[in-house]
């Protein structure tokens, strides 16, 4: 019984506190789930093209190639079609962003407020918009909430309907405010425990991604034989030209970032599947110094199974691994921590009144 009062405490006040926290991560997911279409819809002029599907891999590097060479100095990224963008866009050291059409190179326009918007909103959901230290405040309050508070009030279900699961599922709708209130707030967090501890999770690995990965190499003792051989060599001569002029045969070619400064790299990444679809992500990634030597290049194929494991965080967030069902899925349970705070907030205040009314 003292136990159970202790984790009845910890869970009211951890959801007061990360409650709120989880709202604001939960509503503005819920917003980011449709982002590529949205976006797209708003912006067909600089993010559609016709017919992408007939654009070849050598087109789009030439033309991103031709950009480059025709700008150079003042380039800091160039985007490859990929997601919902079937255009090239490129990225400008004073802050300017511009689309340009993926075989002729013809500008299409620049950032509009739409899609800014939702550069907008991603960093909110990642850092509530607070520099430095605002996406520890999220990480911190995603492991909390699937450490703690999704456990605790678990625990608080199981322990009153383990012999009564239809009781405990069930919402009467004709009941007073405080039992309807209850009904909701027990009923959800049951049904979505789940899909919420999931999206918690993955969420952390944004903010903590460098201890998650230091976890999954628990995997990787199991399977000491799980990496296969780099197929670029470290230190070997690699020129940017010819990256763009010679398309890799298993990855397309998503974005390049140029260096800042003399001790930069060129740094190229690649996605096994340009546009959005169900299954593993499949990624690579090649750094390249000033000199033309390779520093780094890790991928999908050749990577440990923690690696591979690190990269699927992004796509099971989101729901896209499996589909549109699970965005839908996600689409929804990011409404449910504010239905969970709100009835918590609400069943705290009803007994409140109780006690202060002596009813």
């Amino acid at each position: 019984m003292l136990f159970s009062k202790i984790v009845k405490k910890f869970h009211l006040y951890l959801g007061l506190s990360c409650g709120i926290l989880a709202s604001i991560s939960g509503l503005t997911g819920s917003m980011y789930v449709w982002q590529p279409e949205i976006t797209a819809a708003l912006n067909p002029n600089v993010l559609k093209v016709d017919s992408i599907e007939n654009i070849s891999e050598e087109a789009l590097l030439k033309t991103s190639l031709t950009l480059y060479e025709n700008q150079k100095d003042t380039v800091a990224k160039i985007f490859l079609p990929y997601r919902e963008q079937q255009t090239i866009s490129i990225a400008y050291n004073n802050g300017q962003t511009l689309y340009y059409h993926p075989e002729n190179g013809k500008v299409l326009g620049q950032k509009s407020a739409s899609i800014s918007f939702f550069e907008d909103l991603l960093n909110i959901h990642r850092t509530l918009g607070i520099p430095k230290i605002g996406k520890y405040i999220v990480g911190g309050s995603a492991l909390l909430f699937f450490l703690f508070l999704l456990t605790s009030g678990m625990f608080l279900w199981w322990k009153k309907y383990k012999f009564n699961f239809n009781k405990g599922i069930k919402i009467k709708w004709k009941r007073n405010r405080k039992r309807f209130n209850y009904d909701v707030h027990k009923t959800l967090g049951f049904l979505f425990f789940l899909p919420l501890l999931i999206m918690a999770f993955s969420g952390g690995y944004f903010t903590y991604n460098t201890y998650y990965k230091e976890g999954f190499k628990l995997v990787d003792t199991i399977s000491a034989n799980n990496t296969l051989k780099k197929r670029i060599e470290i230190g070997s001569a690699l020129d940017v030209k010819d990256l763009l002029k010679n398309p890799d045969k298993q990855y397309s070619l998503r974005a390049i970032y140029f260096p800042k400064d003399p001790n930069d790299a060129y740094q190229f990444r690649y996605i096994k599947d340009r546009f959005i679809v169900p299954g593993l992500r499949k990624t690579k990634e090649l750094k390249v110094d000033q000199n033309d030597k390779v520093i780094n290049e890790t991928s999908f194929d050749s990577d440990p199974i923690s690696e591979q494991i690190a990269a699927q965080m992004y796509p099971i967030h989101l729901g896209e691994i499996a589909g549109l069902l699970g965005r839908i899925l996600v689409f929804i349970s990011g409404f449910v921590p504010i239905i969970l705070f709100i009835t918590g907030l609400r069943f705290y205040y009803f007994r409140a009144y109780k006690k202060n009314n002596g009813r």
